[in-house]
């Protein structure tokens, strides 16, 4: 065996018989032990239940088909679905506090905005008129 494959646990490996393959077994933890009439009433019960989760399944399906049969009798697409459930999910975000806030906050920062913008834009034409004035005077000057 290499040097890298020591400790390492494969399938393909053979344990070697002694004290380190009583070591390297794990212990289970204990299962309580059942009588043989205990055993034979969970195995029925088990038998039980999966029969149930299969007829369950089986009534799942149906119940999915009907549901598709009914909306495709009614014009329900798929589409149409999806739009209706986006324009549901809009409408739910856009009446919802934070967006509202959001779009207030939003408002106001665009106020503000523009009237920088404003204000800016203003005096830089203040600033080329007075420029203009200057060069104008320069030269009669």
């Amino acid at each position: 065996m290499e040097q890298a494959d020591q400790g390492a646990v494969r399938p393909d490996s053979i344990t070697e018989v002694g004290e380190d393959a009583v070591m390297s077994v794990a212990v289970s933890p204990s299962i309580p032990t059942l009588t043989e009439e205990e055993q034979e009433e969970l195995r029925d019960e088990l038998l039980r239940v999966e029969d149930e989760v299969v007829t369950l399944s089986q009534v799942l399906a149906a119940k999915e088909k009907q549901v598709a049969d009914i909306k495709r009798k009614l014009g329900i697409t798929p589409l149409n679905e999806l739009k209706q459930n986006i324009s549901k999910s809009w409408q739910e975000v856009t009446t919802s506090t934070a967006y509202k806030k959001t779009s207030e906050g939003l408002s106001v920062a665009g106020q503000k905005a523009t009237a920088a913008f404003t204000s800016m834009g203003s005096a830089i034409s203040r600033k080329f008129e007075d420029v203009r004035l200057q060069s104008i005077s320069n030269s009669f000057g």
